[in-house]
């Protein structure tokens, strides 16, 4: 089982075009843990709205009666991917794992699942 500082320095260096990844807290909307970004990219200031995100599809997900899960959301951009992976199972409830993808050098099937590998071993 990997911490939550490992598993941030894992998603980074092994996802091909990673520039940046967060631990988030959508109750809070807080992030508990980022690595990477830059001066014009905050990770704290994305993780708080990638929040609005997630609560406005499980609002939506309510009022549609539908009782799936997310497993993730997929945000497309000109040049990046922003991939938001809730995480499941014992002590992930309201956290979710944010990455940030260059576009241009990302496999996006790749990245998905080796965020979820990476949210498998993930002990938060």
């Amino acid at each position: 089982m990997a911490n939550t500082e490992t598993a941030l320095k894992e998603a980074l260096t092994s996802i091909e075009g990673a520039t940046g990844v967060a631990l988030v807290d959508y109750t809070s909307g807080m992030a508990l843990g980022t690595m990477g970004g830059s001066k014009t990219f905050d990770l704290n200031v994305a993780a708080a709205g990638n929040t609005d995100v997630i609560r406005a599809k499980m609002r939506t997900m309510e009022m549609l009666g539908l009782k799936s899960e997310i497993e993730d959301v997929l945000i497309t951009l000109s040049d990046q991917y922003h991939l938001i992976r809730l995480l499941q199972g014992r002590g992930g409830n309201g956290l979710f794992l944010y990455l940030v993808l260059d576009s241009n050098r990302a496999n996006l099937a790749m990245a998905r699942h080796q965020l979820k590998r990476i949210e498998e071993n993930l002990e938060v």
